[in-house]
């Protein structure tokens, strides 16, 4: 059975996941950039992070942090432990937030923080008493605009022969690569490399088309070292091969 409570040390190590459980993750030093279903945020002291159950999240903290997590086993223990707080209880759960804690709720997380949480006893009624004295957390600001697609595509356009990574695109857009790679699956269905891959054939399908280029170079102006790799990455994107897009072009251009 996975503990309700635990202390995690985060590092600019991206983690990306989704699990069938609602979880909270609160603030103790540091800062955790956190990614929900497309909303942003960081989560710091006095702070916390709503993540609903099988909601897909990413974080990430390039500086390092420090934070209380509540794993929420099941509806059935929210309804036999916190009693008449439970209805309340799951409507906080049931929404993507970051919210923040008053001075008596960030007490009782850093009493927590600093308690042996790997004893079950001290874990299930430190996890009820947080639960119940959060009915009346306070919103605090979440991000949600769309990501600068224009400027991300000028930004592959330029560089396309060069190897370009997900931070590559994070300085861009101006956000980690954790909340960048969390917004792209929110509003794309993609990961920023498979959006960067796309565009590169893009662009390789407009310069097999409108150019004379051989197809090795226009293979290696996007970014591919090998003819062979191209020429399988555009049959899978486009169900055809360069050869034959070219061979099309020429045929309408007759």
């Amino acid at each position: 059975m996975q503990p309700i409570l635990t202390l995690r040390h985060y590092t600019h190590d991206l983690i990306v996941h989704s699990h069938d459980h609602a979880q909270l993750v609160f603030g103790l030093s540091g800062a955790l950039d956190f990614e929900v279903e497309g909303h942003g945020s960081q989560v710091l002291q006095q702070s916390f992070v709503v993540i609903p159950s099988g909601a897909h999240h990413a974080c990430g903290s390039p500086k390092g942090s420090r934070c209380l997590v509540l794993d929420v086993p099941d509806e059935q223990w929210l309804t036999r432990s916190l009693g008449d707080h439970a209805e309340a209880s799951r409507r906080l759960l049931d929404n993507t937030a970051r919210l923040s804690l008053d001075a008596g709720q960030g007490q009782l997380v850093n009493w927590l923080a600093n308690s042996p949480v790997d004893d079950p006893l001290i874990a299930q009624q430190g996890a009820v008493l947080l639960l119940a004295s959060l009915n009346h957390a306070r919103p605090a600001e979440v991000c949600a605009r769309r990501l600068p697609y224009a400027a991300l595509d000028a930004h592959i356009e330029q560089y396309a022969a060069y190897p370009l990574q997900v931070a590559d695109l994070a300085r861009v857009a101006g956000l980690s690569s954790a909340r960048l790679h969390a917004r792209f699956v929110a509003e794309c269905g993609q990961t920023p490399m498979d959006y960067i891959r796309s565009r590169r054939l893009h662009k390789a399908v407009a310069l097999l088309r409108e150019t004379t280029l051989p197809i090795g170079e226009v293979a290696s102006r996007v970014g591919y070292g090998s003819q062979s790799a191209f020429s399988a990455a555009v049959l899978r994107e486009f169900g055809t091969s360069p050869t034959q897009l070219r061979r099309e072009a020429d045929d309408k251009s007759r």
